[in-house]
């Protein structure tokens, strides 16, 4: 007997189920227990994963605290710029600092400006150096620059030359290409916009209605293909077919006229729809700081200078994100400096670089992340170190190589070409490449990013269609192919066709380059790169030293941040700087490989041998390059002898944090060992592990976010398919199987809906008729492929007719040559007009003798990063480690009749209901039905797939591999058949189940109603860390208690009262406080009138026989007016409010000025009230609040949240406090604290249930102060008992009329079944508001008729009788209360 651990590893969750499997006739498996363990991701957590993003939860959290630590380095430099200011007599302690008194709000400005030609004291001069210490400006970082922010122009020389000449960029350009030069320099965009200007007013004259205002506004931002397409939406108007021979020329030549003469209309839409993308191009942050920095070097002036001139023109001009390069900031601090040492004498060389190079411009280099590199897994060796006392192990060595390195990107393509297999299309034979065919492909890779299979078959052979290679594609040599992209287009701009490159091979091209270089001086070196040369010799070839400047370089102090890497490269290059400026702009992905550049350089002259890297499966006795080089070609691979004697652990290590790349990968793998450790102590170490991941985690991350795309596509075109399938083929129960048939109807319809073997006709009325079957294209008996690309319709005579055939050789057996030919013809015309995909296409004309033997092996995608990790960490416990895939069991699943399990299960309770029917199927039969629910409802699916995956042995998996081998009677796969297949009742074959099938879905059900879902509960306030920071002689350790989670929103609020009125009945509540509230005077009066006739009591005034009701009161002497008995109250509330930019997420209901949201919504009448328009581009199309006096509204005060904390008191502009009327601080600066912690409950001393909400914000500052989190002291003066707390995620066992949790053993495994119905955990908390999920439960949804069952909502009083219970990690109740 074997006992097997099977687990259904994903992403939030994680099946198991734990068996007896029988090894011989005389034994019999069983079943010991099953369970499912969740790991709640956040709904970030979870998009981020399934897109391909390694973010936490945390990322944002990491990116405010960089924020605040700039602030803090801010406020470092400051301060000790004002202590240096204060030694050198620039000010005293007492110095006022901030501009006061009338007419100085832009005093500093004025001062600032002053400062770069005039005298200025040095008081003002401190209070200047102050105001540029506050913004330095942008400094440009290549390692950090986002894709989005626009490139860096750097071109004065041509902005000047433009400016001297009064030319437009169109006329520079068109002048540059008479000449001859191909070059294009880089415009600012103000130039562009200039020409733009100047095109528009000339061709407005022409085009009036056309070129209007609101057509500007409608393309601003639009690229050229966009703007042209608004050309054709709004007007019809296609843009002018540039056919001259000389393209450039005559789009020049046009872009020239439009400036000064009328162009034909398609002509003036081609010209602005090419500047207008010229503009777009040039835009973004960087593009407007560039901007700028020209408008200083055109006007001479200072970042200070220009700033006030824009503020005396308009009083109301924002200074908000009008960033300058560093560099202009550095320039302006040498004017000033400059002016003011010849006036005072204290201003020395020495102060000015204390000044300037320690303080206001100083720049840390960004840390280095070198440690957080891997260290390479062949050269690293683990050492045991001493910390504390403590024995401590750490990976040494070598780390491994930038994926980007020349090195790496050579390695990788010769460790592709020894897989690369040549196969013959007419037997199928195949073989590896030759020696010199490996040479010839990996010169084309050197200098290539890919080659495409067709190809490379071209490459190597004349008679190319006679064969086939097992890649699609192969990846060439990404570093250099872009290097030689920039080094064709210099060989371009020098004047040089390249016309002819794209049909050359590699070493012509290399030679036509090397030809222009070295007439041109260049250095040639840089077009070759030599993997085998060793040591210095390696590091030292000129393209190796080029790739690592521009992999390596960070930014520099210059304008553009770059000038040093431009000048490194024409050092090396000899280019001239506008075609280094090319090079320079080159960039690498920080990403690396798995070896250090020492062990590429051992295995790689093996590779070039023709030896594989790995070895081969068909050449077993044949060493790996890995095996020459001197190491084992994974340091998971071991030899049977080596399995059986390896040395296991007792139990699985627990991952440490920040270890993996992934933080959520590292929580789900992390779940699975305290799943596994658990199941481990409980019932012992299993003889083997059986494993299936989600197909999420077999993915690389670049798959997943195309795998979340397609769910996401497919889900919005499911849903359209059911309403259809509903409405026009009055399906009631719409099953997987209808919407495929659906689709694949679909797919024919432009074919006129006829059939691809047999052109059948398929007439609506008859799709899901028994007439016409999903047909499997390559037969499932021939191929374990049950995907859409291996379907179509065809009728049901057909299919049976075709057997085991696969479309080609049916088609070919049935019609002949002739007939194949025009099917062939018919599927490539589908696949070329893409109605359908090239992997059905394939899958049509393949014939049985090209049907691939390894399609489950290419699914079992061990090599990807988590499958890998899961799979290393569990061979640490047991031996033997498989791994299976969810189609496997899938089949196994159906085969052993467990598909309905969970259907079974719920079918009772939600019968009870009235939420399930029994409709009739397509073919008559009886269908059961669960409305609006699938299996994935309960987390129990899980554990029914644990328990297939358990049981599902290696001879099923190698059977499914190799279904093509049955027919072969002495073959491997017909002896697994024999054994372990048998035919159904209707001829079919089906897998035999490991225990009786009707005795197994019986026990199967049996331990599944016992199965308690395990949850990760939310339990941790703090995390202890050992903060370590050096000092002289040491370090200094000090431990910091650290949140784990996020203490208050991050939003900050302002507080404003605001009147809120409400009707209350007169009575006794109403004194002279309460009355004066009152909104009408007349009411107010005579309330009042009435309290003080009766003596100031509201009791005697307002009620009994001086009640409204009885005793009226009258406001006219006709007594016909009278006040009513409820009258309206006026209060203040204090409301929170923020300050938002106006932009087209605005709430426009939520402004609190009245005179600014008026203006608002007329701004959104004006635009039809769509906000998009109506709030966009606010700078240029402004918001008047008043024109005359020139106020625009940029941003508004809006309501915010209902409650909130203050972090600050209010303080005055010098930061002195600010009092309220009765000399108390004034708190500002509120924040909602966020989510609740817990719900602590009590019971009074009357026996009523009470709680306390305590935010995770308390909860964080109990535990720093070191108190109990949870105050079970609360309130015990008044005879308050503490009962429990709750928190998320945390499990109650909750009574009814006929079950009650205290009067049974519910840490009793045989009472589980009893108590999962009454088992929820909490799922939310607020004040008197709890809401519940039932254990079972995975959505979130609320259905009123499941209240109760799948969910509750209840206040203190519902607690009474419920029982507090701990899950452990293998679904056991291991405490009863609370902790």
């Amino acid at each position: 007997m074997k006992r097997i651990l099977g687990l259904d590893l994903g992403t939030t969750s994680i099946g198991w189920a734990l068996v007896n499997e029988a090894e011989n006739n005389e034994e019999q498996s069983t079943i010991i227990r099953l369970g499912v363990r969740v790991n709640p991701l956040s709904v970030d957590e979870r998009s981020n994963f399934e897109k391909g993003k390694s973010i936490t939860t945390n990322a944002d959290r990491t990116l405010k605290r960089s924020m605040r630590r700039n602030l803090q380095r801010y406020k470092l430099r400051r301060a000790q710029l004002r202590k240096v200011l204060i030694e050198n007599g620039f000010i005293s302690e007492d110095t006022l600092l901030s501009e006061n008194g009338e007419n100085t709000t832009y005093e500093s400005y004025r001062l600032r400006a002053k400062a770069a030609k005039e005298e200025i004291t040095l008081e003002q001069l401190a209070r200047v150096l102050l105001m540029i210490n506050k913004k330095r400006g942008y400094k440009s970082s290549r390692k950090l620059k986002g894709q989005d922010e626009g490139q860096i122009i750097d071109g004065m020389t041509i902005a000047k030359k433009l400016y001297d000449e009064n030319l437009t960029p169109g006329e520079y350009l068109l002048s540059l290409h008479k000449e001859g030069k191909k070059y294009s320099p880089d415009f600012y965009r103000s130039d562009l916009l200039d020409e733009l200007d100047k095109i528009w007013s000339e061709q407005s004259k022409y085009y009036p209605e056309i070129l209007t205002e609101d057509f500007r506004k409608q393309i601003e931002g639009k690229g050229k293909l966009n703007t042209s397409k608004i050309f054709l939406a709004k007007y019809q108007i296609y843009t002018a077919d540039n056919k001259a021979p000389d393209k450039k020329g005559q789009a020049l030549e046009w872009r020239v006229k439009a400036t000064k003469e009328k162009l034909p209309i398609e002509e003036m839409a081609f010209v602005i729809a090419d500047v207008n993308g010229s503009i777009s191009n040039s835009s973004g942050y960087l593009g407007e700081i560039s901007d700028r920095s020209k408008e200083l070097y055109f006007k001479k002036q200072t970042v200070g200078q220009n700033l006030y001139e824009k503020l005396i023109s308009d009083r109301n001009f924002s200074l908000r994100n009008k960033t300058f390069y560093r560099q202009d900031y550095l320039d302006e601090f040498e004017k000033i400096w400059e002016t003011q040492a010849k006036y005072h004498k204290e201003l020395t060389p020495k102060l000015k670089k204390e000044i300037r190079d320690i303080i206001i411009f100083y720049q840390r280099r960004l840390k280095s992340q070198k440690g957080l590199i891997n260290i390479c897994e062949f050269e690293g060796k683990e050492i045991e170190y001493i910390v504390d006392g403590k024995a401590k192990k750490k990976l040494v060595g070598p780390r491994v190589c930038p994926k980007s390195s020349p090195l790496f990107q050579e390695f990788k393509i010769w460790q592709i070409l020894n897989n690369v297999k040549v196969i013959s299309k007419k037997d199928n034979a195949d073989r590896f490449l030759y020696p010199e065919e490996m040479d010839t492909l990996a010169q084309e890779l050197a200098i290539r990013e890919s080659l495409k299979s067709d190809d490379a078959l071209k490459i190597l052979f004349n008679n190319y269609k006679d064969f086939k290679l097992n890649y699609e594609k192969l990846e060439g040599n990404r570093t250099i192919s872009s290097l030689f992209d920039a080094y064709k287009k210099i060989v371009e701009l020098s004047g040089h066709d390249i016309s002819g490159f794209t049909k050359q091979r590699a070493p012509e091209v290399i030679n036509a380059i090397k030809e222009v270089f070295t007439a041109l001086g260049f250095n040639t070196g840089i077009l070759w790169f030599d993997s085998l040369a060793k040591g210095k010799d390696l590091e030292n070839q000129p393209l190796y030293i080029l790739w690592h400047l521009l992999y390596s370089f960070e930014g520099d102090n210059s304008r553009t941040g770059n000038e040093a890497l431009i000048n490194k490269i024409m050092a090396l290059t000899s280019f001239p700087k506008e075609f280094a400026a090319i090079i320079s702009s080159i960039s690498f992905q920080p990403d690396y490989g798995s070896l250090s550049t020492k062990a590429i350089c051992k295995i790689i002259p093996h590779l070039k041998d023709g030896i594989a890297f790995a070895g081969r499966k068909e050449r077993p006795e044949e060493p790996s390059a890995c095996e020459y080089a001197g190491y084992r070609h994974s340091k998971h691979s071991l030899t049977k002898e080596e399995i059986e004697n390896k040395k296991l652990l007792d139990r699985l290590e627990i991952i440490k944090k920040n270890s993996l790349r992934n933080p959520v990968v590292e929580k789900i793998l992390n779940q699975m060992v305290n799943v596994v450790n658990a199941v481990i102590e409980k019932y012992g170490r299993p003889d083997e592990i059986r494993l299936e991941l989600a197909r999420e985690l077999k993915n690389s991350a670049e798959e997943r976010k195309s795998l979340t795309d397609t769910i996401n596509k497919n889900t919005i075109e499911n849903e359209q398919i059911r309403k259809i399938l509903r409405t026009e083929f009055g399906l009631q129960y719409i099953s997987r199987n209808d919407i495929i048939r659906y689709k694949l109807y679909k797919e024919l319809e432009y074919r006129g809906y006829k059939t691809l073997y047999t052109n059948t006709y398929i007439p609506k009325e008859k799709l899901f008729s028994e007439e016409f079957d999903i047909e499997h294209i390559i037969p499932r008996s021939r191929l374990f492929d049950d995907s859409f690309s291996n379907k179509t319709l065809e009728t049901r005579e057909a299919n049976i007719e075709k057997g085991n055939d696969t479309a080609y050789d049916y088609v070919l057996r049935k019609y002949g040559q002739e007939g194949l030919d025009s099917f062939l013809a018919c599927i490539k015309d589908l696949e070329e007009k893409r109605i359908i995909t090239g992997s059905k296409y394939k899958k049509l004309k393949t014939s049985i003798n090209e049907i691939p033997d390894d399609f489950i092996d290419r699914d079992l995608r061990d090599t990807q990063y988590i499958a890998r990790k899961a799979k290393e960490i569990l061979e640490t416990i047991s031996k033997h480690v498989v791994t299976t895939t969810g189609s496997i069991t899938a089949r196994l699943r159906e085969d052993w009749q467990l598909v309905d399990v969970m259907k079974d299960l719920n079918w009772d309770k939600y019968k009870a209901l009235g939420l399930t029917e029994e409709i009739e199927g397509k073919n008559g039969q009886r269908v059961r039905v669960v409305k609006d629910w699938t299996k994935r409802n309960d987390h129990r699916h899980h554990a029914v797939d644990a328990l297939v995956i358990a049981f599902t042995k290696r001879c099923y998996i190698q059977y499914l591999n190799n279904l093509n081998a049955r027919s072969d009677k002495g073959s491997e796969i017909f002896a697994i058949e024999a054994k372990e297949l048998e035919r159904d009742n209707k001829g079919k074959l089906r897998f035999k189940a490991p225990i009786e099938i009707k005795a197994f879905r019986t026990i199967a059900k049996e331990h599944l109603e016992n199965v308690l879902v395990s949850i990760k509960a939310k339990n941790k306030v703090v995390t202890r860390n050992i903060n370590i920071t050096k000092k002289k002689n040491g370090l200094n350790k000090k431990i910091q208690l650290t949140p784990r989670g996020q203490l208050h929103n991050e939003t900050i609020y302002g507080s404003a009262l605001r009147y809120v009125s409400k009707e209350e009945k007169v009575g006794a509540a109403f004194n002279e406080e309460l009355i004066n509230k009152v909104a009408n005077k007349k009411y107010r009066e005579a309330l009042l009138n009435r309290l003080h006739t009766n003596g100031g009591d509201p009791k005697k005034a307002f009620t009994g026989k001086n009640s409204l009701a009885k005793q009226p009161i009258y406001l006219d002497k006709q007594r016909g007016i009278v006040v009513p008995d409820k009258v309206k109250i006026v209060n203040k509330e204090l409301i929170y409010t923020i300050r938002k930019e106006v932009a087209p997420d605005l709430n426009v209901e939520k402004v609190l000025d009245k005179k600014v949201r008026l203006c608002l919504e007329a701004r959104l009448k004006e635009y039809n009230n769509d906000p998009k328009k109506a709030f966009s581009n606010i700078d240029e199309y402004p918001i008047w609040l008043n024109k005359e006096k020139g106020i625009k509204i940029r941003r508004v005060t809006i309501t915010g949240v209902a409650n909130a904390q203050a972090l600050h008191d209010k303080n005055d502009k010098d930061g002195k406090p600010v009092l309220d009327e009765y000399g108390n601080p004034i708190p500002v600066d509120f924040v909602n604290t966020g989510n609740n912690h817990h719900v602590a409950i009590y019971r009074d001393s009357k026996g009523i249930l009470q709680e306390r909400v305590v935010s995770f914000l308390e909860a964080t500052t109990r535990a720093v102060l070191g108190l109990t989190i949870i105050d079970k002291e609360y309130n015990s003066e008044l005879g308050w008992e503490f009962l429990f707390s709750m928190k998320q995620n945390e499990y109650f066992v909750f009574p009814d009329k006929d079950f009650k949790p205290n009067e049974i053993d519910l840490m009793k495994s045989e009472n589980y079944s009893d108590v999962s119905p009454h088992l929820f955990r909490v799922q939310k908390l607020s004040t008197k508001d709890y809401w519940f999920r039932h254990h079972l439960d995975t959505t979130v949804d609320v259905h009123n008729a499941l209240k109760g069952i799948a969910w509750l909502r209840i206040g203190p009083s519902g607690l009474e009788g419920a029982v507090k219970v701990r899950i452990n990690h293998i679904g056991e109740i291991v405490f009863v209360g609370e902790e």
